[in-house]
């Protein structure tokens, strides 16, 4: 049976509505945490799939996270290896670090439910099932394309996901869009982070009533799309 390891970098930033296409391509998940006593010793080399989460901390903020310096260090193997890596918002800035890419803040917070713009390249597989569905946005950090990775997706702001051999980066969180996926957790005490990008915790959630729905599902649709390209054996 395969292994796909996600990292959580915080406790209510899982999976999620990704536990499906997952489980059906045929993984057993297991989970760790960046605060977890044992995350510095996890070998990033096993799984046959890695799946870093988000998280509201910068990569660039490593004096008040050391586990960052570690985490980036096993991710840097692991991707030189060529292995499978998924990584989500922070997932995907610590993915672009690893590359040599820099993550610093972006020109404008971007929250809330929006389409993403694929480029000629992200109109095939595996980002087709996102093209004109409006996905949730949680960030105000953006990263460079790494040297060889091809741009999929991006909005006005900032690249939004890209690829490189056997590597999928995305900033915005296709995950979400499920009753049960812990976005109550995300809105706590977020109200001024959301006036920050011109929005309110309220249109956040309704949105997330009405197009969390077609947003999950198109997630789904896009993972089960880039699991299968993946090597039957890693």
């Amino acid at each position: 049976m395969k292994r796909a390891l996600v990292v959580r970098h915080v406790p209510h930033e899982g999976v999620a509505g990704f536990v499906r296409p997952i489980e059906a391509a045929g993984y057993v998940i297991e989970r760790v945490g960046a605060a977890d006593a044992g995350f510095g010793a996890v070998d990033f080399l096993a799984p046959d799939l890695l799946v870093l989460m988000g998280g509201p901390m910068a990569v660039y903020e490593r004096a008040r996270y050391p586990w960052i310096d570690r985490e980036l260090v096993r991710l840097a193997e692991r991707l030189a290896a060529g292995l499978p890596t998924l990584g989500v918002c922070l997932g995907a800035q610590m993915i672009a670090a690893a590359l040599g890419a820099q993550v610093r803040p972006g020109p404008t917070r971007e929250v809330g439910f929006a389409p993403i713009t694929l480029t000629e390249a992200g109109r095939g597989l595996p980002l087709s099932a996102l093209d004109g569905i409006p996905v949730l946005h949680w960030h105000g950090d953006m990263f460079d394309l790494p040297n060889g990775a091809t741009l999929l997706a991006r909005t006005a702001a900032a690249p939004q996901a890209f690829a490189l051999g056997n590597i999928l980066a995305l900033q915005c969180h296709p995950e979400m869009g499920d009753p049960g996926d812990h976005l109550d957790r995300w809105c706590e005490g977020a109200d001024d982070y959301a006036a920050g990008a011109g929005t309110t915790i309220a249109a956040i959630r309704a949105d997330h009533a009405r197009l969390g729905p077609a947003a999950v599902a198109a997630g789904r649709q896009m993972l089960t799309d880039w699991l299968a390209t993946l090597p039957a054996m890693v």
